[in-house]
């Protein structure tokens, strides 16, 4: 018999730790938002507990201290789980109900068919979640440093299953990718159809081949989700004054973006005067964290999309955003630390998004041919910079894939929202 696993109290769960736009929030020069409802994509906080400077964890900073104003001191709803005792997980924020189980590692086609024919719990309406589904999980709790025995998932293992790469099968720890249902409307590496997902290894989101070259199908794991159909989606109400409301998440934006790149510590402090002038005429800025900034990428956008009606960043565009010199978009700061590499050195990166194309160093033939600078990742890839630097040091990136490394990315600025 098919099990009730969300019961009729769903509109509840969705008040939990999810912002509302409401008139009672709304200032006198702002409109209100037409559909004062609760929230239906609730932006769960990231969990990140500890500050950090450029080298390591650090005392959380007061008002007008270098580094204040990063992520664990605007902390969003605090990740909320029930097991259900019968293989499923319900999100109270989010009103999303997942398996508690990933699946074998599989090509992402038979991923998405194996979503339908899937009975976990007695339930037929399981799918394949979006990018922004699948990133709701992710937790900045973790951090990868170069051995599993070392390293914590980005996934609450308390709720769900989580392994790492088998080395003994030639994987990569890091290896253990988590396909979504989000494709790519361009392309990446040498024209490679592609498809989002989330490394809960390593705190990344990367657009990844559905095919290598050769034929041969790239293998991921699944994780089928169910409820709430409206979680992800967007709804932005320009109003009027330099700002942006969505009326989906309680968060508001600047509609510019701050025009310039900086280092990690100078777009925390870039924030602070803007709050002092009432910028927008609001006090109350701060630099989004990795979960927020992600919550405005559009994935039907890419600045080489085969429709050429969605070609440009992935951003709705009532946004207004930056090129660079080279005509590339800008990479765009978050105030959540990555904390990924040897434990001694934690601290020394901060999360991006990447509005535009996420770009890497390949060599072609592989290790000793001509280095090509592509599309590797997708626009909407989830990334990370060092805080502090010459981007010079890095003249073909790093990584597997070479990312591009920038150091001064831009800043858009957030109010609003559930942050404390």
């Amino acid at each position: 018999m098919k099990q009730n696993i969300i019961p009729a109290v769903l509109p509840a769960i969705l008040l939990l730790g999810c912002a509302t736009v409401s008139q009672a929030q709304t200032k006198p020069h702002e409109r209100p938002a037409s559909k004062p409802a609760t929230s239906p994509y609730c932006v769960v906080g990231t969990g990140q507990p500890k500050c950090y400077d450029d080298r390591g964890e650090i005392t959380p900073p007061k008002p007008g201290q270098t580094f204040y104003g990063q992520d664990a001191q605007r902390p969003g709803p605090a990740a909320s789980y029930k097991d259900n005792g019968d293989g499923t997980v319900t999100d109270l924020n989010t009103g999303l109900t997942w398996v508690k189980a990933r699946s074998a590692k599989v090509p992402w086609n038979e991923a998405v068919a194996g979503a339908a024919a899937c009975r976990v719990a007695g339930h037929e309406d399981w799918r394949m979640p979006t990018i922004k589904e699948l990133y709701s999980l992710i937790s900045f709790t973790g951090g990868f440093h170069f051995r599993a025995a070392d390293s914590t998932p980005y996934l609450d293992r308390k709720f769900f299953d989580f392994v790492y790469g088998d080395q003994s099968k030639g994987q990569r720890e890091i290896d253990c990718q988590d396909w979504s249902a989000t494709q790519y409307t361009g392309k990446t590496m040498s024209g490679n159809p592609t498809v989002f997902g989330v490394n809960f290894a390593d705190g990344r989101i990367k657009g990844y081949p559905k095919v290598f070259p050769g034929g041969r199908s790239a293998l991921m794991y699944a994780r089928y989700v169910r409820g709430n159909p409206d979680y992800g989606k967007n709804d932005l109400q320009d109003n009027g004054d330099g700002t942006i409301t969505d009326r989906s998440t309680g968060l508001m934006w600047s509609k510019a973006d701050s025009g310039k790149g900086m280092n990690w510590q100078d777009a925390l402090a870039w924030v602070q005067p803007r709050n002092k002038e009432k910028f927008l005429g609001h006090d109350d800025w701060r630099l989004p964290n990795a979960k927020e900034l992600q919550s405005i990428v559009d994935y039907t956008r890419a600045p080489l999309a085969a429709d050429p009606a969605r070609r440009g960043p992935a951003i709705d565009p009532v946004f207004q955003i930056s090129k660079l010199a080279d005509g590339e978009y800008a990479f765009f700061w978050t105030s959540t630390t990555h904390l990924d590499g040897p434990p001694d050195r934690l601290g020394r990166a901060a999360v991006y998004v990447a509005f535009g194309r996420a770009l890497g160093w390949m060599q072609f033939p592989p290790g000793r041919g001509d280095f090509q600078l592509l599309d590797v990742h997708g626009a909407g890839a989830q990334r990370s910079d060092p805080k502090a630097g010459d981007a010079a040091d890095f003249p073909h990136g790093r990584g597997p894939q070479g990312d591009a490394i920038r150091i001064l990315n831009f800043v858009r600025c957030v109010r609003g929202g559930s942050a404390k």
